[in-house]
């Protein structure tokens, strides 16, 4: 068969010509179906088509497979630590026949900076090293960060958890475009991975844009240990971009590393001292990478140098993490934090993760910036959704413009998309959807027609109280008829009449003074994931009860100054759920609107016509929807009854 016999795509991308490439590679190669073994193939495919234009005499005249032959093994002489010296091109002459057509069609020198985040989109299938923690940085975030960080031309660049060399590239392609010199620029990066293989990936990147080898080392970052068992030189940078790896089957560091880190001992709250937080002395031989490469990095900043690093969300916003964000802030100075959508690091289906993350950058102190506020910004889309599919919608490149202009004039406000937060009112809660954004604006605009309370100024005048439930233990389900309710129980201001787990008497006696659930109490959902901000009222139907620990009870202790029903009107409007959904924060696995209730604002209309209006709808509303309930369990009944 002939490449010219064959039906050919014409690719709308790069990422398109290397599926062409990977799907006739997999119909035609025996023992090579694999995506990585295909993958391998292609890089060095790469490397020796950029060298047969790079140096022309490499060509044989008239045999293209004896070319590509001869360029590699040039590559490999000239480029030593990318290629083992004894890999060859294992393709036969027609299948590079066609990959050389591909390669031609989309321009491979106008695009072999970026060439590999598409190569493997196209070939790593979903992506990502899950078990191992390996999620490669989508292009959308590391662009972002190295926009943020802007590194100059005369400061050095350190990944010491560099993957497949994303930051790197992405800094070397800034400071190229900014008029550097190649030379300088692959003089001043540094990577360090402790997979090789992405060492090797991470150098072959580089070299193929700067046609310079740089300095990638096969290493442990954390332990400071090279692969053969050496120490790692000690440098200190200008610039540190990384997205520390993070996942939940990562084996944590051994006792000798732990001990290099203040983070890795256990912290505790301080009394009187002028920190929150203070280590006790003993080590957490659990504590995860991410939260040493935080320390990590940090101490190999220059003082005055940049840390720009893509963080789980927990990390900044978890009460177990609080004394991270303490420890970050003693030595550096917080320059922005930009939340990222969910979707970030979903690249299919199946494959990537929902983990929320968080860009972060951090100035090392001292530092010569006298800046008072910090950027926050919170994207919505970063240009695929979460079945990791093309979507038009891409929030990131719009806030690197607004924290532009921030860095310029100091001023400005543009909602999620971007503000400036002063430093005095920054806690140990960082993640950006901790703030309310809009709602300041859209406050202002309601307070000529309603009065603005927050729901903590309501619980210190005693109009309303607050309580959590109880965990009562799974052993504890079906014992018996009373419901327990949990968070999947409350929906459209109704507790289900049919919950799916119940308990004895006995358990309910055992709860029942605390909990004390009453009629017109209103059940809100506090911790879980979509759920949060979901509210209930308690009828006489729905008694006796007990609720779980992910749920508040609020009361009502005097209603001539607000009904049950028109707090529940206020609690689900609009004005109060986007506030709960921006304060709601990631507390390592389950979101959480915790303490962050207290700063809820309610809109309540001025006028007492309008307050009693609304109540007596939703009041009707709940006793029509109860009794038609009631009714309709009673007919079920009589049924059985016959």
């Amino acid at each position: 068969m002939q490449v010219e016999q064959t039906l050919e795509l014409l690719p709308t991308s790069h990422r398109s010509a290397f599926q062409n490439i990977r799907n006739f590679l997999a119909g035609r190669l025996l023992g090579a179906t694999r995506d990585r073994a295909l993958m391998d193939e292609l890089f060095k495919c790469v490397f020796a088509k950029h060298w047969l234009l790079k140096s022309p005499r490499l060509t044989v005249s008239g045999d293209l497979s004896k070319s590509y032959r001869a360029s590699f093994a040039h590559v490999k002489s000239v480029l030593p630590g990318i290629f083992l010296l004894a890999d060859e091109i294992e393709l036969d002459p027609v299948s590079l026949q066609y990959v050389d057509r591909q390669f031609d069609i989309i321009d491979l020198e106008k695009c072999r900076a970026d060439i590999f985040s598409e190569l493997y989109e196209a070939f790593a299938g979903s992506g990502v090293k899950s078990s191992e923690g390996q999620f490669f940085t989508p292009t959308v975030a590391v662009d972002l960060l190295v926009s943020l960080v802007n590194p100059k031309s005369n400061q050095t660049i350190c990944d010491p958890a560099c993957g497949a060399g994303g930051f790197l590239i992405a800094a070397a392609k800034h400071l190229v475009g900014a008029g550097a010199d190649p030379t300088d620029v692959a003089a001043s990066l540094r990577g360090v991975d402790k997979d090789a293989y992405l060492a090797r990936i991470t150098r072959g990147r580089l070299a193929l844009y700067l046609d310079k080898m740089p300095e990638v080392i096969c290493g442990d970052s954390l332990a400071d240990i090279s692969q053969d068992g050496i120490a790692i030189e000690d440098k200190l940078f200008d610039v540190v971009l990384t997205n520390p790896p993070f996942g939940a089957k990562i084996v944590a560091a051994s006792p000798n590393t732990l001990m290099r880190y203040d983070l890795a001992r256990k912290w505790i709250k301080s009394d009187g001292a002028k920190e929150a937080f203070v280590p006790n002395g003993a080590m957490n031989p659990s504590t995860p990478p991410q939260v040493l490469f935080v320390e990590r990095c940090l101490k190999l900043v220059k003082p005055g140098g940049f840390l720009g690093a893509i963080l789980p969300e927990s990390i900044v916003s978890s009460k177990s993490h609080a004394y991270v964000v303490q420890y970050m802030q003693s030595v550096a100075d917080l320059v922005a934090v930009v939340g990222m959508p969910e979707a970030l690091f979903k690249t299919s289906g199946k494959g990537g993760t929902h983990t929320k993350t968080v860009a972060v950058v951090l100035q090392k102190k001292p530092s010569k910036s006298k800046r008072s506020s910090v950027f926050f910004a919170d994207a919505k889309w970063c240009g695929h959704d979460s079945r990791g599919r093309s979507v038009p919608l891409n929030h990131v490149p719009q806030i690197a413009a607004n924290f532009a202009d921030f860095q310029k004039t100091g001023v400005g406000n543009h909602g999620h998309m971007g503000i400036l937060v002063p430093k005095d009112r920054l806690g140990l809660n960082l993640a950006p959807r901790a703030f309310e954004f809009d709602a300041e604006s859209e406050s202002e605009r309601l307070t000529e027609t309603h009065d603005i309370v927050s729901f903590g100024d309501l619980i210190k005048d005693g109009v309303l109280s607050l309580s959590t439930g109880d965990e009562v233990g799974k052993l504890a389900y079906g014992t018996g008829e009373i419901p327990f309710v949990r968070t999947s129980d409350i929906s459209n201001w109704e507790v289900k009449s049919d919950p799916k787990h119940c308990v004895s008497e006995e358990i309910y006696e055992r709860y029942r003074p605390r909990q004390d659930v009453r009629e017109n109490d209103i059940l809100m959902v506090r911790d879980g994931t979509y759920l949060i901000g979901t509210c209930a009222v308690v009828t006489g139907y729905d008694l006796p009860m007990l609720y779980q620990s992910h749920i508040y009870k609020i009361r009502v202790e005097k209603p001539e100054k607000m009904t049950p029903f028109l707090l529940l009107a206020a609690l689900t409007c609009p004005f109060a759920q986007r506030q709960i959904k921006s304060f709601c924060v990631s507390q390592d696995i389950i979101d959480s609107l915790g303490n962050k209730i207290h700063e809820i604002r309610l809109a309540l209309p001025k006028a007492k016509k309008t307050r009693d209006r609304i109540a007596n709808l939703v009041e009707k509303a709940i006793r029509d929807r109860t009794e038609a309930r009631e009714l309709a369990r009673k007919a079920c009944e009589e049924v059985m009854a016959g």
